[in-house]
């Protein structure tokens, strides 16, 4: 509402806060840890903070919101384009970008090298790929998609209030239309495309609709789509998880102790020794070596626990991951002693299965 109303007036903070509150992906996300939603926070305060005119409080929460994950840096974009002809003020808010960032991740001062060297391994993972996504169209397809699936036709409002920003070139629409082009062209270069991916861009998307004034009830109508589709995968969460109901199973079934092989997805299985599978990734030169029956073996493992969460990504990429695939098929052929289905009635969530190694 803040950065809607900052930016084109009270009608405009009415679309993008309802925006961000409906987004099906957001409402989604909120519920978990992950870092894309504080990151769209940051980019939300940030740029209504530029829209203004505040620059050196702006560069201040730019480098908050990279603290919340490394994206963030393309808020620097927004800060220059807010800035440019104010170098003065700009330098003290590129200051003040880097010395928040330092203060809230100090260990990537301290260990340079080692962050430097982490960030850019995550960032080569993302652009290589993520399992579940071999099949999908090209990155800017698939982000638009996401987009699609989380917004609804109110996304065609927001690509218009871009267009029309583009167009007119002022300074608002300048400073929201460049994070919105940068953040969007880094997301082409990924090939892992997670819906979460796409959070950054709501704040400025929202507010670039409300741009459109002589549209604002038809966008807030459009609006209940997402709000629909929230509602309708909050009533999903009302049921019980197939892997909690897996759990208990074991829970009630195995003895304490006992040595578990389980597959990435699943819930900690307390009082047992687990060994963990690891989540298959494109590319990999050397596979998970756990995923052998005969080693699990000699690790005296008694149990392997999969899920559909994993084994149909790998089963439907068959060849991007030959050595896992064959790992699922020869389980299957050992004694299943559990399996609860894949939203089964009253449940949610993937199939389980339990197999009896010996």
């Amino acid at each position: 509402w803040w950065l809607g109303s900052r930016a084109f007036g009270g009608p405009a903070g009415a679309i993008a806060a309802a925006t961000v509150a409906v987004e099906t992906t957001h409402v989604a996300y909120s519920r978990m840890a992950v870092t894309d939603v504080p990151l769209t926070l940051g980019v939300a305060a940030s740029l209504a903070l530029l829209v203004s005119g505040r620059i050196e409080l702006g560069g201040l929460v730019v480098g908050i919101a990279t603290s919340f994950k490394y994206p963030g840096i393309f808020l620097l974009v927004p800060l220059v384009v807010a800035g440019y002809r104010q170098p003065r003020r700009l330098a003290v808010g590129l200051f003040a970008a880097v010395a928040a960032f330092c203060a809230t991740s100090p260990f990537f001062v301290v260990h340079f090298g080692s962050a430097l060297g982490d960030a850019y391994h995550v960032q080569s993972v993302a652009r290589q790929g993520w399992l579940g996504f071999e099949h999908d169209h090209i990155a800017p397809i698939a982000f638009v998609d996401r987009l699609w699936e989380g917004l609804g036709p109110a996304l065609l409002v927001c690509v218009l209030g871009l267009v029309v920003a583009l167009a007119r070139r002022g300074r608002t629409e300048l400073i929201l239309a460049s994070f919105v082009v940068v953040y969007f062209l880094d997301l082409c270069t990924l090939g892992a495309h997670f819906d979460r991916y796409v959070l950054p861009l709501l704040p400025p998307l929202g507010a670039l609709a409300g741009r459109l004034r002589s549209i604002a009830p038809v966008t807030l109508l459009l609006l209940v789509v997402p709000l629909t589709w929230a509602v309708r995968d909050d009533r999903r969460l009302t049921r019980t998880d197939t892997r909690v109901i897996a759990r208990n199973w074991v829970e009630r079934h195995v003895e304490p102790d006992t040595r578990l092989a389980a597959d990435p997805s699943l819930p900690p299985f307390t009082g047992f020794r687990i060994v963990k599978l690891d989540l298959p990734l494109p590319g990999e030169d050397r596979p998970d070596p756990d995923r052998n029956l005969a080693r699990l073996r000699l690790q005296d493992v008694r149990y392997v626990i999969v899920t559909g969460a994993v084994a149909d990504r790998v089963l439907d990429a068959r060849d991007d991951y030959p050595f896992e695939a064959r790992f699922y098929e020869r389980v299957r052929k050992l004694k299943r002693v559990f399996y609860v289905a894949k939203d089964q009635r009253g449940l949610n969530g993937p199939w389980v299965a339990v197999y009896r190694l010996r």
